[in-house]
């Protein structure tokens, strides 16, 4: 079976390693255009297309994968099947139809549940205990296709977005290497999904970091954790430059002040009031510093009692 992979972000090279390792033919693989990257705004290339490149894989970047140049250079490839991971994308039925196999696509989540860009950090943020990843044939509508297999994944209670990433992209690859080989050997299940119980995980971006301290201690603790380590959350301390704080660890306790207000400054950090209860701030990063614990940094700032966070 000759395939195409289409990915471009980190979560997406395990699955094409798992395809290589199980000497699947994989004929070419689809990604990102170079970004600006960092505090240079350095050209970087895409995770994926370093290890498309490091194995040999002959690699394509257009700027829109949908322009009758890119469809032709797809169907040159003359892929069975393709398949698709964190590519950044929408494919079109010029390109949905090409391969006899049909396109297969892998999400974080239990679809129809978190369909979107954001599955991962939405369903910490919403305190979910259980997750998963889907393979799923695609359609032209976003994580809308015939479900084929899914795996339950547990959410810990100190869960973040960057862990259950992690978690996700190597179960991810399993599920994709299950998928793959039962569509060689024949047929796999289809499973059409009920759309009344879809749910959306819209892009985040970094307003949504910001901590609205009148939420409830649980919410804003889930928060914390789900946005670790982007867009990561945050508060200010004061009104200067500078004053901005990244939140990057924190712990619930019992508290009652006004939402913001500090209320303790004891040995783990400090202790801040929000609109029911209050979250222990753990681990933070002041603007332009390093990261430290919440004690290093009652150590080095003038953080009282009563004082407020926006």
């Amino acid at each position: 079976m000759r395939i195409v992979f289409m990915g471009s972000a980190d979560l997406s090279c395990p699955s094409l390693d798992i395809l290589l390792q199980s000497n699947k033919k994989v004929v070419g693989v689809v990604t990102q255009p170079n970004r600006p990257k960092g505090r240079n705004l350095k050209l970087t290339s895409s995770p994926v297309r370093v290890l498309a490149e490091s194995r040999g894989i002959p690699v394509l970047t257009p700027e829109k994968i949908n322009t009758p140049s890119s469809i032709a250079d797809i169907i040159s490839m003359a892929p069975d099947l393709v398949v698709v991971v964190a590519y950044g994308q929408i494919l079109r039925k010029e390109i949905l139809q090409i391969p006899p196999k049909g396109c297969v696509n892998m999400h974080t989540s239990l679809l129809p549940k978190y369909r979107g860009a954001a599955p991962i950090q939405w369903a910490i943020a919403n305190g979910d205990h259980l997750t998963g990843v889907t393979s799923m044939f695609m359609n032209e509508k976003m994580d809308a296709g015939d479900i084929i297999y899914q795996k339950e994944v547990a959410i810990s209670s100190d869960e973040t977005g960057g862990s259950l990433h992690d978690k996700l992209a190597v179960e991810a690859a399993l599920l994709l290497k299950e998928t793959v080989e039962n569509m060689c050997s024949g047929a796999v299940p289809k499973c059409s999904q009920n759309e009344s119980d879809v749910t959306l995980a819209p892009k985040l971006n970094k307003k949504d970091g910001k901590i609205n301290w009148t939420s409830s201690s649980d919410k804003i603790y889930n928060r914390i954790r789900a946005f670790n380590p982007w867009p990561c959350g945050y508060c200010e301390v004061g009104v200067e430059p500078g004053s901005l704080l990244r939140i990057l660890k924190s712990r619930i306790e019992t508290a009652h002040g006004a939402p913001g207000q500090i209320m303790d400054v004891g040995v783990d950090g400090p202790l801040v009031a929000c609109g029911n209860g209050g979250v222990r701030l753990l681990q933070v990063q002041p603007e332009g510093r390093r990261v430290m614990s919440g004690a290093d940094y009652l150590r080095g700032h003038s953080v009282k009692v009563n004082d407020i966070l926006n």
